[in-house]
């Protein structure tokens, strides 16, 4: 016995990721004039995510995602890791990250 406080199993909706969440994301890197908000969009599509993407006067490409947490979590790796095929990343920040009761979006946009 090693007196570790006892863990309760978490409730089953937040372990099958269905409670909803917001976040917003700026990705910093080679992230313009590479077809990266529409590659955001498809993926967050893909996901069952809403949100928006759009670019900064300032080389970054920043957004907001909403939807399951699991699905987010996805959405947000893909941010850090992959991005569209000639985009090169940096880094991605996450920022306002809040549990929210409905989605506040109805699709995920590309904002020009």
């Amino acid at each position: 016995y090693m007196g570790a406080p006892q863990r309760f199993p978490a409730p089953p909706t937040m372990a099958e990721g269905s409670g909803l969440i917001s976040v917003d994301y700026e990705v910093f890197g080679k992230v313009q004039k590479v077809f990266f908000r529409k590659h955001t969009q498809a993926q967050g599509k893909k996901l069952g995510l809403v949100g928006w993407v759009q670019n900064t006067n300032y080389g970054t490409v920043q957004g907001q995602i909403q939807g399951p947490l699991i699905k987010v979590r996805q959405l947000q790796e893909w941010l850090q890791k992959t991005g569209s095929p000639k985009s090169h990343i940096d880094r991605a920040e996450f920022h306002n990250e809040k549990k929210i009761v409905h989605l506040e979006h109805s699709d995920f946009c590309i904002i020009k």
